[in-house]
């Protein structure tokens, strides 16, 4: 057996050839020189120099983004605060939140615990806290609880104090 193939063990393996640096496909040589256009009909690029015969791309460069005159894209676009041009809905400013449901809080709490986003993320219920907690309404709670979050939406904060419970603002 040669020294480029190696061989698993058992019957029907198959000989596969070792991976080799010269073997590795290239994506385009280094040393390819650079074509000198203009420099005559024999080279082939001379005259035009590969620009084609007339117009504005023949005769010099366009910018990024131009549309001949036409109001470009970039420009007709909104602008809103704190907003790259190429993610318009995706404010900088903006605060995102990990929600959790007050159903959630039943299935998950004992009676008198105390919630926050530390405790949660520990308990492995969200991954991770963000800007801070907030609380949703969207269940029913019977266990008196005390949550701490960021925020509260009506519904959430008075079911938990009609539990027994209190909602603390962070």
């Amino acid at each position: 057996m040669s020294e480029d193939t190696t061989k698993n063990s058992g019957e029907g393996a198959q000989e596969r050839p070792k991976m080799r640096l010269g073997s590795l496909p290239g994506s385009q040589p280094r040393n390819k020189k650079r074509n000198r256009v203009g420099r005559g009909h024999a080279a082939g690029q001379g005259k035009t120099c590969g620009r084609g015969m007339k117009g504005q791309k023949a005769r010099g460069t366009v910018r990024r983004g131009f549309e001949g005159g036409q109001n470009p894209l970039q420009r007709r676009l909104p602008q809103r605060r704190g907003v790259s041009q190429r993610a318009l809905n995706i404010g900088m400013f903006r605060k995102e939140y990990a929600e959790i449901n007050v159903g959630r809080l039943e299935e998950l709490c004992e009676s008198g615990a105390e919630v926050s986003a530390e405790a949660l993320v520990q308990a492995g219920v969200i991954k991770e806290a963000r800007d801070g907690l907030r609380v949703l309404g969207d269940g029913d709670l019977s266990k008196a609880l005390t949550v701490k979050a960021s925020h509260f939406t009506k519904t959430a904060k008075a079911k938990i104090e009609a539990a027994g419970g209190s909602a603390e603002l962070i």
